[in-house]
């Protein structure tokens, strides 16, 4: 077990060739959103953008794909036929990932019956990297044979419990042994968030001590999901971007915080990444 530093984070952001070009640093698809919830994947777009990503698309429903697109013109939108996610949208939104470098599935997506009938189809016939939060984990609860090596799940405690069947605990030692036994199970990276949050892969593990108790607000786990996905986009491994990516996070947290307090939403958060990632890389 070792700390997440601002190292960890350096690593994965090497000086950008002069002559690239848009694309060349990673495009991020977000599958999510529904009538109901609007804010969260645009939320996980803008954190894609903010931390790096070139270009960062919203394959939504029609319902909702309008409203994200209004939080800011940063966001392109790939609307949806429908009211959520469903079996219907399966065909264009695999064929239109072809065009992404990572996946953030889940976001705002509500927990309609045909809704998972479309997600589990998508992570069966997808191969591209992907973080899977939100909603979609609640939709592989009993269904842990979508899952494949290369991918990120992002589970708070409770949502650990109903994935691996135990409680993970309150001390760092217990919820790294679960973290640890269930990425094994699983053969995929698992971000347990919690006042510290664990990573681990496999036989490794890591922990990031960065973050504070205002980020329990509503949003923010969007805005990880987010990070996540633009450093899988970019070419991080799965372990080492959902640690940076719990690290950039928190740490963006933090200085939001420091002026905010009680009153920090997720917005929030965002806002300072660039500051953090300046902060780091100089």
């Amino acid at each position: 077990m070792r700390a997440v530093t601002a190292d960890s984070v350096r690593r994965l952001y090497p000086p950008r060739d002069k002559w690239s070009h848009k694309g060349d640093h990673g495009k991020v698809l977000v599958i999510g959103g529904s009538r109901r919830f609007r804010g969260a994947p645009a939320l996980c777009a803008l954190a894609a953008l903010r931390a790096g990503a070139d270009i960062a698309t919203v394959a939504a429903p029609e319902s909702s794909a309008d409203v994200i697109a209004s939080f800011s013109p940063d966001i392109i939108t790939e609307p949806m036929e429908g009211d959520y996610f469903n079996p219907e949208n399966l065909r264009g939104v695999l064929a239109a990932s072809e065009r992404f470098d990572a996946v953030v599935i889940g976001n705002g997506m509500g927990r309609m019956a045909r809704s998972m009938e479309a997600v589990l189809e998508f992570l069966r016939l997808s191969s591209k990297p992907c973080v899977i939060d939100a909603d979609a984990l609640y939709m592989i609860t009993g269904r842990l044979d979508a899952l494949r090596r290369g991918w990120i799940i992002t589970p708070h405690g409770n949502e650990f419990f109903s994935l691996a069947g135990a409680k993970p605990g309150k001390t760092l030692e217990s919820r790294v042994a679960a973290a640890e036994k269930f990425s094994r199970e699983i053969r995929a990276a698992v971000l347990l968030k919690g006042y510290k949050d664990v990573i681990a892969e496999g036989g490794r593990s890591a922990v990031n001590s960065t973050g504070n108790p205002f980020m329990t607000v509503g949003g923010t786990g969007d805005v990880l999901a987010g990070i996540c996905g633009a450093l899988l986009a970019g070419g991080a491994k799965p372990f080492d971007a959902a640690a940076a990516g719990a690290y950039i996070s928190g740490a963006a947290g933090d200085m939001a915080a420091s002026t905010t307090g009680p009153g920090l939403v997720a917005t929030d958060v965002i806002a300072k990444i660039p500051a953090v990632l300046k902060g780091i890389l100089g």
